[in-house]
C-alpha cells in the first residue's frame, strides 16, 4: 500500500489497573485474545495500513513487549529441531512486520507527555498514534481511511464515535462545525470528559490519531491538567485551533478492552472468525447459550 504515513506511536506505559492482579506482573498490552497478545493486532493493523516504523513508548515491567517483537533463536531452533516449521516462520514473521523501536517514559505523565516522547524519533513526518486498550476488528479500515482523508487535506485527523447522552462523558468529546452527515468533519475543539448536558456533541474522540508534527509543539505549550498529567486532548484543543485538525466518524469494529466485558467479547469475536478454532468453538457457543436460556 503506498501511503504518505509510515510511522506509529504505540503508547503502552501504562499501569493496566482495571486488570489487576493479572497485570502486576504481566503488561496488559500482552494479555491474549485466543493466541495472540492485544497489541500483535494493533501492530498488524498499522502494517496493514501502510505503517513501516512503529515506536512502542513503554515503562518499568514492559520487557516482554519488547521480547515478543524480536527474534528468539533458542526457541526458533527448537522447534525446527521439532519439524514445526510453520510456528518456527509465524514466530520469525513477528520481527519482520515492521522496523521497531522503543522508548520508555521516565514518568506517568499522561497520554500527551508519552506521545510528546516520540518527538526526537518521529521528526517531521506525519504519524498514527494508536492506543492499545482500543481494538479494532481486522476488516476495520477506520486507520487507512484516516490516511486518506490526511492524504486530501494536510490536517491532523482524530477518530470520533458517536455515543448516547449517558456514556458520552466517559470521553473526551469534539466540538465540530456544521453538519455530522458524513464521515469527515471539522474541529473546532474539544472538551475532556464533559457532563452530558455540556456536551458539545454526541462524537467522542477514539483511540486512534493521525498528526502531524505540529502536535509537539502543542504539548510543549500546555499546562499540567487534571492529576497533574499533560492531556493529550489539551494540545489537540491547540491544534484545532491553529494548524487545523479534522475529524472521521465510524461506527463499527471497536474493541475497548480496557474493560473486561468487551475484552470477553472480542475474545469471542476473534476466536469465531478463526478457521482452526472457530467452527468447533461456534458450536460449543451455541450450545452453551441454549443450555442456559441466555
Amino acid at each position: 500500500m503506498t501511503t504518505t504515513v509510515r510511522k506509529a506511536v504505540i503508547p503502552a506505559a501504562g499501569l493496566g489497573t482495571r486488570f489487576l492482579p493479572t497485570t502486576k506482573a504481566t503488561p496488559k498490552e500482552m494479555l491474549t485474545l485466543v493466541d495472540k497478545p492485544a497489541i500483535q493486532y494493533v501492530v498488524e493493523e498499522a502494517v496493514a495500513a501502510g505503517i513501516t516504523d512503529i515506536l512502542v513508548v513503554t515503562g518499568r515491567g514492559k520487557r516482554t513487549i519488547e521480547d515478543h517483537f524480536d527474534r528468539s533463536p533458542e526457541l526458533e531452533e527448537a522447534l525446527a529441531r521439532a519439524g514445526k516449521g510453520e510456528l518456527l516462520q509465524e514466530l520469525a514473521s513477528l520481527a519482520a512486520l515492521a522496523q521497531f523501536h522503543f522508548v520508555r517514559q521516565g514518568e506517568p505523565l499522561g497520554l500527551g507527555h508519552a506521545v510528546g516522547t516520540a518527538r526526537a524519533h518521529v521528526g517531521d513526518a506525519p504519524f498514527v498514534v494508536l492506543l492499545p486498550d482500543d481494538l479494532m476488528h481486522p476488516s476495520s479500515t477506520l486507520l487507512t481511511d484516516m490516511i486518506g482523508a490526511y492524504d486530501r487535506t494536510g490536517k491532523s485527523v482524530v477518530a470520533l464515535k458517536r455515543f448516547d447522552p449517558p456514556d458520552i462523558s466517559l470521553y473526551g468529546v469534539a466540538d465540530v462545525e456544521g453538519p455530522t452527515d458524513g464521515p469527515l468533519v471539522v474541529l473546532r475543539g474539544m472538551v475532556e470528559k464533559p457532563a452530558p448536558a455540556d456536551a458539545p456533541s454526541d462524537l467522542a474522540i477514539m483511540g486512534r490519531y493521525l498528526f502531524t508534527p505540529d502536535i509537539f509543539d502543542c504539548i510543549d505549550k500546555i499546562q499540567r491538567g487534571r492529576g497533574g498529567e499533560i492531556q493529550l486532548t489539551d494540545a489537540m484543543a491547540l491544534l484545532a485551533a491553529g494548524p487545523g485538525m479534522r475529524g472521521w466518524i465510524f461506527d463499527r469494529g471497536r474493541y475497548d478492552i480496557g474493560a473486561k466485558a468487551d475484552f470477553l467479547r472480542a475474545s469471542v469475536e476473534f476466536a469465531l472468525d478463526r478457521g482452526d478454532v472457530g467452527p468447533d468453538f461456534g458450536r460449543w457457543l451455541g450450545r452453551l447459550v441454549r443450555e442456559r436460556g441466555l
